[in-house]
């Protein structure tokens, strides 16, 4: 908001209207407790009502919404609407000036999957949005899947794992030597973990242990039995029986999705390939949690230590939760700030002498 005051001409400030959606988290929020979701709305209302703006209201916004403005705004940015200078020089080529880019978008709670299909019929009138922008319409397929953000997955993933264990996780998702604990309590709190409860009772003891074995093909065969592909009500679908039409042109894939491939050198078009992908992740998650603190002294424990995991998670969850190929793997387009040194600094680790010795 200080930004925007600042880049706002001071004679526009009154008339420039100002929204706030409140996404997946704060959905969440409300389904466990919605008192308090209310007081936070509230607050962030107070706070912005004091700036010189038209405030317009804070809410919080569908699944479908947040799909749709992410798809509005990576094409805006993109040129794909007005064809002016577009994001990271991915400019319209001659004769395709109107084709959209999908967009795909990973939060912490949430996950969305929105594009143009080919097809205008659709099976599922809830995955279906139309729009009328710069003179064209739109039909636009979107799905946002909540509790598949990458830390609601891995609570899901660690719920699953306790099961017939002694409150001691040894979790190929982690680096090996890596030790975590965490209260019970922290886990069975969220929503998307209450909901397995007639699956998975509460189990009696007070405190998890997560102890990392770092082994990416283990982890990957954890992360798999998040997604249910064997139902499916429509004559295609992504996982949990949602439909999904086929996959159409390029999407561009941003928040979690780019830091994450960022923090893994792999966001470079000439280099991304779902092979170069999981062979940077095997090394990557076979590194001792001692060197990984050595080399990124500067990440934060949470980020660092869950690399492995969201990496692993980000690469399931485009092939086999919406059926990416290795054909379609060039279509995505992994969009965001570049960081040239942290490159560097993963170059180093994974061609260290311990990797090469394992």
């Amino acid at each position: 908001m200080e930004r925007a005051r600042k880049v706002i001409p001071a004679s526009q400030h009154t008339e420039t209207p100002v929204y706030l959606g409140a996404t997946a988290g704060m959905r969440l929020l409300r389904m466990e407790n919605e008192r308090l979701a209310d007081k936070i709305l509230a607050a962030v209302a107070n706070s912005i009502s004091s700036y010189p703006f038209d405030f317009q209201g804070a809410r919080i916004i569908t699944g479908q919404e947040e799909g749709a403005y992410g798809w509005i705004t990576i094409n805006y940015l993109l040129g794909r609407f007005t064809q002016k200078l577009s994001w990271f020089n991915l400019k319209p080529s001659e004769g395709d000036t109107q084709e959209t880019y999908g967009a795909l978008d990973l939060g912490g709670a949430s996950t969305q999957i929105t594009f143009v299909p080919r097809n205008e019929t659709t099976e599922s009138s809830n995955n279906t949005l139309h729009f009328r922008l710069y003179g064209k319409n739109y039909g636009v397929y979107t799905h946002s899947f909540l509790c598949y953000g990458k830390d609601q997955a891995l609570l899901q993933k660690l719920s699953k794992d306790l099961q017939g264990t002694n409150g001691t996780i040894r979790d190929p998702c982690f680096n090996s030597g890596y030790r975590r604990k965490m209260n019970m309590s922290d886990l069975y709190e969220s929503p998307c973990i209450r909901r397995f409860e007639a699956t998975f009772p509460f189990l009696p003891f007070p405190e998890v242990e997560i102890r990392g074995i770092g082994n990416y093909q283990q982890c990957q065969r954890s992360i798999l039995q998040l997604f249910n592909t064997s139902y499916c009500p429509y004559s295609s679908c992504s996982f949990n029986g949602i439909f999904l039409p086929p996959l159409q042109g390029n999407f561009g894939a941003f928040s979690a999705f780019y830091y994450v491939m960022e923090f893994l050198n792999l966001t470079s078009e000439e280099q991304s390939t779902h092979k170069k992908m999981i062979s940077t992740l095997e090394k990557f998650c076979s590194q001792p949690w001692e060197e990984l603190q050595m080399y990124f002294g500067e990440v934060k424990e949470k980020y660092l230590s869950e690399y492995c995991f969201s990496g692993t998670y980000i690469l399931a969850l485009l092939l086999n939760g919406y059926h990416f190929t290795a054909e379609s793997w060039k279509d995505i387009h992994f969009m965001g700030k570049n960081n040239e040194e942290r490159g560097k600094e993963l170059k180093e680790i994974c061609h260290s002498p311990v990797d090469r010795q394992a």
